[in-house]
């Protein structure tokens, strides 16, 4: 079978993802300061030429990997919302996505890499405030249209819930991320679920 020829925007989208698979794994093996252009560009098969053709700079790559994995987390809380589902079946929904969250947000480190250098490096730190702002923001519009859906009154602003929320998230994660042995993956479930049916579903856990 001939094999299909890419177009020169299809071969410059498959270099950008390459280049980004090869960041993430690198950075969160060896963290973000450890890893250079050249560690990314050898590891995607490619040149430094070639990041820079895509890339003004690691920083700005590292941007573009956190909007992937929160447009992937985006698209798992909009799945709440779907065919019209009836409260229960939301409320199900929401437990099970942000109960397993612990598990499956496989870039939790890349995260935690860059609020550290948010920390330390302010020119980053505006960007990444930005970023975070929109994410609270969307977090907290989704709150929103859930407590409307289903007819839940909010005990709390959704504004002061989503910040809660991903700092509640945050903290699970780190815990069962680097003591799972005291920690492990059926506490982590039960504080966070507990969090949802007390603070967002306004009854007992």
């Amino acid at each position: 079978m001939k094999r299909q020829r890419l177009t020169r925007e299809q071969s410059k989208d498959q270099t950008r993802q390459r280049l980004l698979d090869a960041a993430q794994a690198i950075f969160m093996k060896k963290g973000f300061v450890a890893a250079s252009v050249e560690d990314i560009a050898g590891a995607a098969g490619y040149t430094r030429g070639a990041f820079y053709s895509n890339f003004r700079s690691k920083n700005e790559l590292f941007l573009e990997l956190l909007r992937r994995d929160h447009e992937t987390m985006q698209a798992g809380l909009r799945a709440i919302f779907e065919n019209a589902a009836t409260r229960e079946v939301m409320e199900e929904r929401v437990m099970r996505y942000y109960s397993n969250l612990h598990r499956e947000n496989k870039c939790f480190l890349l995260w935690v890499e860059a609020k550290l250098l948010a920390a330390r490096d302010g020119r980053f730190r505006l960007r990444f405030n930005a970023f975070l702002h929109e994410k609270l923001e969307q977090l907290a519009a989704y709150v929103r249209e859930f407590s409307a859906r289903v007819g839940t009154p909010l005990l709390l602003p959704p504004e002061m819930l989503a910040m809660g929320l991903m700092g509640l998230c945050d903290g699970v994660q780190f815990f069962y991320t680097v003591d799972p042995q005291n920690v492990p993956s059926e506490m982590a479930e039960a504080v966070l679920a507990g969090f949802f049916s007390r603070v967002v579903f306004g009854r007992s856990a």
